[in-house]
């Protein structure tokens, strides 16, 4: 007869609330997005591919807000009638308000995950990063 392993004791353990993030006024909220839109108008010739029938390719890059996060978004079009829908969405790099005037930036990774490379960088470093970075492509 096999024995049965002892179960693990479950126990309470104290967990700390996480800090509250700070919520960004308007004002700078919407002058971070029409520097993005610049940034994202200026790349556009170099982000969006040619058509491929075989593979997707990115027809439309435009940002979003989403709570504190500034998203950075590719639109991917499948023309091949194998797959299953037209078109994804995919967010490829994200600002994170930090503070006034200072933000973190993240790339998704291939495995579902946002990381973080950049932290409180000023808005200019950014968009620097996001347009030179090959990490940042979409």
């Amino acid at each position: 007869m096999a024995k049965k392993k002892p179960s693990a004791k479950k126990m309470w353990v104290w967990a700390p609330k996480k800090p509250a993030k700070p919520v960004i006024p308007d004002a700078e909220k919407k002058s971070t997005e029409a520097r993005c839109i610049a940034l994202i108008e200026r790349m556009k010739p170099q982000w969006i591919q040619p058509p491929s029938e075989q593979w997707g390719y990115v027809s439309d890059v435009y940002g979003k807000w989403y709570r504190s996060y500034y998203y950075f978004c590719a639109l991917y079009r499948y023309d091949s009638p194998q797959f299953i829908r037209p078109e994804a969405e995919t967010k490829f790099a994200r600002l994170e308000y930090a503070e006034p005037g200072k933000f973190n930036l993240a790339y998704f990774r291939h495995t579902g995950q946002w990381f973080e490379v950049f932290e409180r960088l000023s808005l200019e470093d950014c968009l620097e990063q996001v347009e030179k970075n090959s990490i940042f492509l979409p």
